[in-house]
């Protein structure tokens, strides 16, 4: 196990970086990637160093606390230049990545399907291209590691023109994945399902909830980015109408914009979405700031006036429940939960039922009796009010989702 030490900067002039936030969510993700977290050092500072991002006093202060401790890796809690991050690996002879080469690293560690791996590989390939001046000397000396999965050294090594026809590559394996989740939603929308996206920080609870919704099987830890890969699961609410559940990879205030290019074709289910369920740990102390930066995300991916329900989860761990309802007055459309004990998930799921209302519509269809099968799709997604058989047809008088609705158009009596 490789020992860190962890340096979170604060610029004064960033107003709304909470500098003890930052500091609490680098040690999560150090402890994610299996690191050993010797020392955390935060730095305030008026402006950015260009050569050292930290300045050379403190960089000479670090280069004790270094060798005295028997640090082999320094986490940075910023972004760093490929020229600061050369300087300050000179200076102190040990490994030294940034937030987003942890994140990446994370990533690489997760990923499981195929999809997964592509989608990580290109942020890393991407993130790598404009450091790649002497990186071939720095990674042989510095071996495996934090910050080195993924690609691996050997491409690493190579030079620009190798990693860009190598980023092509991967783009155009991902645009056939895209072409194939493309196909996947148009039966959806063949087949009128709604689709539910659950949507939430990184460990608040979306993978527990999807499980106790549907008994899905899906892994669950109390760690970060543990659900890379979307997982869908079909589920039938308690009106009979059948939706889709789909599981999101976490949000993370200051996600790297790399990722979220790379995970577009995930995150389309939450643009293709009918409904957003926004998971939110409310027995984190933070809980406020972590709704903010989902909603940041959000509105990135431009689905901030999409339907929302916010499940106010992990109430199982609160001493005190009495500002409960307070909170549901500050959070629009909220319900509150325990995914981990199944607590709260009827008046969920009637929150549920009422975002969808506006998706159904009353009709009355004539159906070819060699359409017979259509019926079973009425019955399984719909509420079917009357069902008349004739010599010439099947009559039937029903409530339907609005894109059901549409597939069975040229059936609709006038």
């Amino acid at each position: 196990m490789e020992r860190a030490l962890l340096i979170t900067v604060d610029l004064k002039r960033d107003s709304s970086f909470n500098p003890e936030m930052a500091k609490e969510e680098l040690k999560q993700l150090s402890i994610t990637a299996n690191l050993e977290i010797v020392e955390e050092v935060v730095c305030h500072r008026d402006k950015i160093d260009s050569g050292f991002f930290i300045g050379s006093g403190k960089v000479e202060e670090i280069t004790n606390l270094l060798k005295e401790e028997g640090i082999n890796v320094v986490i940075f809690n910023n972004d760093l230049s490929s020229t600061q991050q050369r300087n300050l690996e000179d200076a102190w002879q040990v490994k030294t990545i940034d937030r987003t080469q942890l994140i990446l690293d994370i990533f690489a560690k997760h990923a499981q399907s195929q999809e997964g791996k592509l989608q990580v590989e290109l942020a890393q390939l991407e993130y790598l291209l404009p450091r790649l001046t002497g990186k071939g000397i720095m990674l042989s000396r510095l071996g495996g590691g934090v910050g080195t999965r993924g690609p691996g050294e050997q491409k690493l090594e190579a030079d620009r023109r190798r990693i860009r026809e190598h980023i092509v590559r991967v783009k155009d394996q991902l645009k056939d994945v895209r072409t194939h989740r493309q196909n996947l939603r148009k039966k959806r929308t063949n087949e009128a399902i709604p689709v539910i996206a659950l949507v939430g920080y990184t460990n608040a609870g979306k993978s527990t909830l999807l499980n106790a919704l549907t008994n899905a099987g899906q892994i669950v830890r109390e760690s970060l980015f543990t659900t890379l890969d979307p997982l869908s699961r079909v589920h039938k609410l308690k009106n009979n109408q059948k939706v889709i559940f789909s599981d999101t990879v976490g949000f993370l205030e200051r996600l790297p914009h790399g990722l979220i290019e790379a995970f577009k074709a995930t995150l389309e289910e939450v643009k293709q979405a009918h409904l957003l369920i926004h998971c939110l740990d409310i027995s984190h102390p933070q809980y406020e700031e972590r709704a903010k930066a989902v909603n940041i995300v959000l509105n990135e991916l431009g689905v901030e006036d999409k339907p929302m329900i916010t499940a106010l989860n992990k109430i199982d761990k609160l001493t005190d429940r009495t500002w409960l309802e307070r909170l549901k007055r500050d959070f629009k459309n909220s319900v509150a939960i325990s995914a981990k004990l199944s607590q709260g998930l009827p008046d969920l799921e009637d929150l549920i039922i009422d975002a969808l209302r506006g998706e159904f519509k009353s009709l009355r269809l004539s159906l070819p009796l060699d359409k017979i099968k259509l019926v079973d799709l009425i019955y399984q997604q719909g509420k079917v009010k009357e069902i008349k058989y004739t010599q010439e047809s099947i009559e039937i008088d029903a409530d339907l989702p609005i894109n059901l609705g549409e597939v069975l158009k040229e059936y609709e009596k006038e």
